[in-house]
């Protein structure tokens, strides 16, 4: 079977294809955007595909990261691959950000445990932590620098991500430390949805509210008919 997998979880706009049967990587395509997914993602798949030697008929399902990250570039990411399911006739398996960071860490440390954490701002953590077997045992939660250095120093864990850094300094020793991006290699996801298999239909993963919120000044009265 051949998969898409979509990332707009944070600056970068990526696609790939990928073969699940024989655990390998056929063609891909990345931009690193910032903003500005949604005018791009359409574009960045096709030359994915493109790059794959194959199309949409080709493809079995599509994988997408669900967050945490990009309020917008979840919504793009994550109604595209919906949308795109839906016309294939095929599933969408959705991956997180901290699992697919996980998963690369437990690539470098195998048998370790892991803490995932994105420095969410608002002295605020995204977190997920995961035993030495890769079971998830905590998260994705929004968890306080306190709490995320709890779990780091008590399991003697690797880190990963954006809040990797912020975590170490905290504790004022070492750890063993993988993936400190904001998100993981656009493969990894396809790796993981493709041993996920198909389940409920991926939608974005919201830690908290949307920063952007209505000016009261602004908001206009219903007139009445």
């Amino acid at each position: 079977m051949k998969l898409l997998a979509i990332d707009c979880a944070a600056n970068l706009c990526a696609a790939c294809v990928y073969d699940a049967a024989a655990k390998q990587e056929l063609g891909r395509s990345v931009l690193d955007l910032g903003k500005g997914h949604a005018e791009h993602l359409m574009a960045v798949i096709a030359e994915a595909l493109k790059a794959a030697a194959t199309d949409y008929a080709g493809l079995g399902a599509i994988a997408v990261s669900v967050g945490p990250g990009s309020f917008t570039g979840l919504r793009v990411g994550v109604s595209t691959a919906r949308g795109l399911a839906l016309a294939l006739k095929i599933p969408a398996i959705g991956v997180t950000t901290l699992e697919a960071l996980a998963a690369e860490a437990t690539a470098i440390f195998p048998g370790r445990a892991v803490l995932a954490a994105l420095d969410a701002g608002r002295e605020e953590i995204h977190a997920a932590f995961y035993d030495e077997m890769s079971a998830l045992t905590y998260g994705p939660a929004v968890a306080t620098l306190a709490e995320a250095l709890t779990m780091a120093t008590g399991s003697s864990s690797v880190l990963a991500g954006t809040a990797a850094a912020l975590i170490a300094a905290s504790a004022g020793r070492g750890f063993d430390v993988g993936p400190q991006t904001a998100t993981a290699d656009i493969v990894t996801y396809a790796r993981l949805a493709a041993a996920k298999g198909e389940g409920e239909r991926p939608k974005p993963l919201y830690l908290r509210g949307a920063d952007a919120k209505p000016q009261a000044g602004f908001i206009l009265s219903r007139q009445q008919n």
